[in-house]
C-alpha cells in the first residue's frame, strides 16, 4: 500500500500537487513569486479551489512573470476582476500587483530572501497532526516581506508557502513522496 499525506487523496489534482510539486525546491523568481501569489489567493478558501483555477491564473497573470505583472495599471486590475476564472478579489489582486512591483526592487531575488528561511533541520512529522500551521521562521518570513511591501503573506500564508517550495518538508514520515534523507 501506499502511504500519502491525508491531504492528498481526495482529489487528482490533489495527489499530482502532492507527489509531483508540493514540497519540492523552487529556487527561479517567477517560481516562487507564482507560489506567493497563489497562497495568498488561497487565503480563506480550500486549496483545491486554487488548483482547479491554476492554468487560469496562470493565464490571467502572463505566467506570473514578475516583470509583466508589475508593470500591471487599473486596467489589468479591472480584466482580472471581470475574469470568472480566477478568484475575483480585489485586494488579493491589488496584492498580487504589488507584490510583483515589491519583488522587482529585491537586490537579490525573491527566491533568495524566502530561502534565506529554509529549515533542513524541522522536525519530521509523523502524523499530519505533527505539522504546525505557523514557526518561529514562518512569522519571520512573513516580517520580511511585508518590510519589504509585500502584502497577504501573514505567518500561516509563509508556512504554506515554505511547505510548498521545500523551505520545510512537511510530508509525513512515511509518506511516498518524501526526499531521501528527510
Amino acid at each position: 500500500m501506499v502511504v500519502r499525506c491525508a491531504w492528498a487523496t481526495s482529489d487528482p489534482l490533489y495527489l499530482a500537487y502532492h507527489d509531483e510539486e508540493w514540497g519540492r525546491p523552487v529556487r527561479d523568481d517567477d517560481g516562487v513569486y507564482e507560489r506567493v501569489t497563489l497562497e495568498a489567493f488561497q487565503s480563506g478558501l480550500a486549496w483545491i479551489t486554487i488548483l482547479r483555477k491554476r492554468e487560469n491564473f496562470r493565464a490571467a497573470f502572463d505566467g506570473f512573470s514578475i516583470a509583466k505583472v508589475a508593470a500591471y495599471g487599473e486596467g489589468d486590475v479591472a480584466r482580472l476582476m471581470a475574469d470568472p476564472g480566477i478568484v475575483r478579489n480585489r485586494a488579493k489582486i491589488e496584492a498580487a500587483v504589488a507584490n510583483a512591483r515589491a519583488a522587482q526592487e529585491l537586490p537579490d531575488g525573491i527566491s533568495a530572501l524566502v530561502w534565506k528561511y529554509a529549515d533542513p533541520d524541522a522536525p519530521v512529522p509523523q502524523t499530519m497532526a505533527d505539522v504546525p500551521a505557523t514557526t518561529p521562521g514562518s512569522t519571520a518570513l512573513a516580517k520580511d516581506l511585508k518590510k519589504h511591501g509585500f502584502r497577504f503573506v501573514g505567518p500561516t500564508t509563509a508556512y504554506a508557502l515554505m511547505q510548498a517550495i521545500g523551505l520545510v518538508n512537511d510530508h509525513i514520515a512515511d509518506c511516498v513522496a518524501r526526499r531521501p534523507g528527510q
